[in-house]
């Protein structure tokens, strides 16, 4: 891979990110087209399911000058006929020489995508940047792996980083209303609703009627059923614990008080922590008056929940 070519595919995860929280059950995904010298030619993201993905979109803006080029795509090219062909026949019509993919599709059909490129004469690439395509993709692969939604749960901890405090400042408020755009569902006192309301489509996700249940399996299930592939919870843990309490959370973002430099918990306090058991830290910010946590899970989640 090429400069011009690192840098196209860095493009195409930049703009692929456009289609977060609208994409599903499909993944969001970028692809940009270039010429025979590397000078991008046209680019294009997927939307909603049942549109053109993104290859058909990069192929439609740069027209028949795509022919000879090098398609650069986040995920493999698909290689079944659904609700629009397979995204791999459009590339070969188009009479590209060359795909760069960073992701491989674990739901390709048959042989995949990439092998039928290759088997029409194109030179094919894989693993290009994958690490950095997962930044967008990530959550879609890990709702496909473990049959549920990716959950993130962000919330404003007490002094001793305890979980037990609802949204209430303006920087952690600022950013819940920013990051619900990248959701499918934002679940939070208001309620369960699309995270960019009337953006998935018609037919395509359907919201649960009512409120979750107290039972956590059941409540996995409700969200499955969803066709929901990215989740943001937003409050304190009692009025979460359908799902906090299962193990279920992938993702924390936790925005601790600033405490004076030289500070002792209070005595009920069974104990201090910066992120939940089971989370490892990612990223750690000041932000005004709160220090701002990222935690990841690094302990598997009961299988039994995971999977109906």
């Amino acid at each position: 891979m090429n400069a011009h070519e690192m840098a196209a595919m860095r493009r195409a995860i930049a703009i692929s990110a456009q289609g977060l929280g609208s994409t599903s059950p499909n993944p969001p995904v970028g692809c940009v087209i270039l010429d025979r010298d590397g000078r991008p030619l046209g680019e294009g993201y997927h939307v909603r399911k049942g549109e053109s993905h993104a290859e058909v979109n990069a192929l439609t803006a740069a027209g028949k000058r795509a022919e000879g080029g090098t398609a650069v795509v986040t995920l493999e090219p698909c290689n079944h006929y659904g609700r629009t062909p397979p995204c791999r026949e459009a590339l070969i019509d188009a009479k590209v020489t060359k795909v760069l993919i960073a992701v491989m599709d674990p739901t390709s059909r048959g042989e995949g995508g990439a092998a039928l490129l290759r088997k029409a004469g194109m030179e094919v690439e894989q693993g290009c940047l994958e690490d950095e395509a997962l930044l967008v993709l990530g959550p879609w692969r890990a709702s496909l792996k473990d049959d549920r939604p990716f959950i993130t749960w962000i919330y404003e901890a007490s002094a001793d980083g305890n979980p037990d405090a609802s949204l209430t400042q303006g920087v952690a408020l600022e950013e819940m209303n920013s990051l619900r755009e990248s959701y499918d569902l934002m679940i939070g006192q208001g309620g369960i609703e699309e995270g960019r309301p009337g953006s998935h489509g018609n037919g395509v996700f359907q919201l649960p009627h009512g409120s979750l249940t107290g039972d956590p399996a059941e409540a996995i299930r409700v969200l499955r059923d969803t066709g929901a592939r990215s989740i943001l919870l937003s409050g304190a843990i009692d009025e979460m614990s359908p799902i906090t309490s299962t193990g279920l959370v992938d993702q924390v973002i936790a925005y601790l008080p600033k405490t004076p430099y030289s500070w002792s918990p209070d005595m009920d306090s069974t104990r201090t922590m910066a992120v939940p058991d089971g989370f490892q830290l990612t990223e750690v910010t000041r932000r005004a008056a709160h220090v701002r946590l990222v935690g990841r899970r690094t302990v598997p989640p009961p299988e039994s929940l995971g999977r109906p």
